[in-house]
């Protein structure tokens, strides 16, 4: 399972999202059972698939919808904690880099004007810098941008251009990968072996490794930060069944 795992990491991602269209449905077959529950697809299996880069972390990868850890929590939390599926109201969201586990499921709700954005990905409308975004000032009702701001260098004027194009008393979900036990985000632009730098960031193509502080920056740019821990509010039991990362904060940012 690990070399699958490092396998299908070295697959470059756009690659990897068209492979799994037809590859999906055979495992998700394979792996049917009763132990884990994916949420956003409600389907259960004996087990989900290991995934990682320098470490590889076990029967976490969920075989439907290809959700990791993150997804699964952040998908409980908006469906359990807030209305984003039950307004009513016309709601515009901006989505970064376009998560595949949840991209058919916002793309059929029907009161969302949804509108997604990357570099490279096939699943992004707009092909835009993050760093320069063609979009108007206040724009969007939500902004939900996953695991993208610790591959930009210069994530200030990212945040920036976040906060720029959210709407007054929209919310933005800015989920990053995190060390809660360092106070102080670590980056060093002198490490330039890939290797060397996917075993201190995490990945290769990561710029630096989040501490702490990361919450205060977003607040230094304007934002209202609620640091949601919502693994809290759930049972062992239910952590396991769903396989989440105990502790993992999702910031939730809303623009006054």
């Amino acid at each position: 399972m690990k070399i699958v795992s490092k396998a299908l990491n070295s697959i470059p991602r756009p690659i990897l999202i068209k492979l799994s269209y037809w590859v999906r449905p055979v495992i998700a077959l394979f792996l049917k059972g009763s132990n884990y529950t994916d949420p956003i697809d409600g389907r259960s299996y004996r087990k989900f698939l290991p995934y990682g880069y320098e470490t590889i972390r076990e029967n976490v990868l969920a075989p439907g919808t290809l959700s990791l850890e993150r997804h699964r929590l952040f998908w409980l939390y908006l469906k359990n904690e807030t209305d984003f599926f039950s307004n009513e109201k016309k709601t515009k969201l901006l989505h970064f880099a376009p998560e595949q586990a949840f991209y058919n499921c916002f793309k059929k709700t029907k009161h969302l004007e949804y509108i997604t954005t990357d570099l490279n990905s096939p699943l992004a409308d707009v092909k835009a810098d993050i760093c320069k975004l063609p979009f108007k000032d206040n724009e969007f009702d939500y902004i939900f941008c996953n695991h993208v701001l610790e591959h930009i260098p210069n994530d200030t004027k990212a945040m920036q251009e976040l906060y720029r194009v959210l709407a007054p008393g929209g919310i933005g979900v800015f989920q990053i990968p995190q060390d809660l036990s360092r106070e102080i985000t670590f980056e060093d632009n002198s490490i330039t072996d890939p290797k060397e730098r996917a075993k201190i960031f995490g990945q290769y193509d990561h710029v630096r490794v989040y501490g702490r502080d990361y919450f205060n920056k977003l607040r230094g740019i304007g934002f209202e930060v609620t640091e949601v821990d919502y693994t809290k509010t759930l049972s062992d039991k239910d952590i396991n069944k769903f396989r989440l990362a105990k502790g993992e904060i999702i910031p939730v940012c809303k623009k006054n």
